[in-house]
């Protein structure tokens, strides 16, 4: 998925603490269920981590290298950093109009480590949703471990698909059905019906995204590499390249096939209601 050139991107959504580290809110500390929703996409676990674009601006730690360099699309279309702004934005222009009270929520970029109100992210957890200072952090390099580590084909739109499925669990946040929808393990768990619908809403604002105004139409090859990027964080997948074999009862996130199914559901309809992984099979 490539930017419309001349889309003004708006930096102010994205916090950049990169080689800094430090603390950058201090939300109240989790309960027990929000243990469980310290929203990983994948690998770690709980422990691990101990409107409109109409002028709202999120975010203090704004790097200078970042609003100086990601202004516009073709900005978005030369760095990775730029392109990760650029979907941000085009995701929270999306669920601020679907969404009734829907605020806008900062992504920060961090290395190495960093202090959250959801604890102590590393590296090592991957990219997450805190409810508790209602912010996404990533760390960049994830991307290359996603295909190093996880085998994805990785693309630009394996990272959009990653960002909207963290902001999905915002939308859940903003909803109230963040918290409900958490706890357990197992393959039809809270928490696997969760993380399926976090799938399904980034595959709704794929359908959507061109409507933002940010991006160019949508292409199949662009598809495969969010439903392989899907695929790739399946619980089996990883449980089998990790431990050999797999275990449906420890599963947190969903299955390799029902990660695509959710993504695809939200793609192909475009319709957030179809995305009510709470009742029924999975």
């Amino acid at each position: 998925m490539t930017f419309k050139p001349d889309a003004q991107l708006d930096p102010g959504q994205v916090r950049d603490m990169r080689g800094r580290g430090g603390v950058i809110a201090a939300g109240g500390g989790l309960g027990g269920v929000l243990l469980v929703v310290i929203v990983l996409l994948l690998g770690g676990s709980p422990a691990d981590v101990a409107s409109v674009l109409d002028g709202q601006t999120v975010g203090t730690q704004q790097s200078s290298d970042l609003a100086n360099e990601c202004k516009t699309g073709a900005n978005a279309n030369e760095r990775e950093d730029c392109r990760i702004v650029g979907y941000v934005n085009s995701v929270q222009a999306y669920w601020t109009k679907a969404v009734k009270g829907y605020t806008l929520a900062p992504t920060t970029f961090y290395s190495n480590s960093l202090s959250t109100g959801c604890g102590t992210a590393t590296s090592s957890v991957g990219p997450f949703y805190c409810p508790s200072d209602s912010t996404v952090y990533i760390d960049l390099g994830f991307f290359d471990e996603l295909r190093s580590r996880f085998g994805a084909e990785g693309g630009p739109f394996a990272e959009a698909y990653i960002i909207a499925h963290e902001y999905g669990h915002h939308v859940q946040d903003v909803l109230g059905t963040l918290k409900e929808g958490s706890g357990g393990a197992g393959a039809g768990s809270q928490s696997v019906r969760t993380e399926l619908q976090a799938d399904c809403y980034s595959g709704i604002w794929a359908n959507h995204a061109v409507s933002t105004g940010f991006l160019e139409p949508i292409t199949p090859a662009q598809v495969a590499q969010a439903l392989d990027a899907a695929s790739s964080v399946g619980d089996d997948r990883i449980q089998q390249q990790t431990q050999g074999q797999v275990n449906p009862e420890t599963w947190t996130h969903g299955s390799s096939a029902q990660r695509e199914h959710w993504f695809k559901t939200g793609l192909d309809s475009g319709d957030p209601n179809a995305c009510d992984t709470f009742s029924g099979p999975l």
